[in-house]
């Protein structure tokens, strides 16, 4: 569950700016919703961009919508897998955030950096298998109904 690196000094020392200078109180008061809404919009289109597990979880969410609709499930299903996805790309989205993070902040191997990556990836990994749980009980009574 890699990320990219800043490839130079310079990358990182523009991005470290870029973090501190978001931070300040005349920023926060001017930033529109629209344009909150808009960086929401950017991160979640730079994981599906960048980040291989990301597609991963997209395409298996558009095949676990499509089964849903052949299956014809009920509202409470619909509520279940809805839920699961959401919480899988967040998850994934929290990652790819760690994981800039701490690459901006280590580029350099570090044992301590390592266990953030490796935690957050694990959170990635609870969720997946909550969401494939979560589908195995919506889908196997839902396709017994057809034997």
């Amino acid at each position: 569950m890699g990320s990219r690196r800043p490839s130079s000094l310079k990358q990182r020392e523009t991005a470290a700016r870029f973090v501190r200078n978001s931070q300040s109180k005349s920023q926060k008061s001017s930033f529109s919703l629209r344009r909150a809404f808009g960086c929401a919009y950017d991160g979640l289109l730079y994981a599906a961009k960048t980040q291989r597990n990301m597609k991963i979880h997209f395409v298996v969410m558009v095949l676990v919508i499509c089964l849903g609709l052949c299956l014809q499930i009920d509202s409470a299903s619909w509520f279940a897998i809805v839920l699961s996805c959401a919480t899988v790309i967040g998850a994934e989205c929290i990652n790819t955030a760690i994981e800039s993070v701490v690459d901006l902040v280590s580029p350099d191997y570090h044992e301590l950096a390592k266990r953030a990556k490796d935690c957050a990836a694990a959170a990635v990994l609870v969720c997946a298998i909550g969401a494939v749980v979560v589908g195995l009980m919506v889908f196997i009574p839902a396709c017994m109904r057809f034997m």
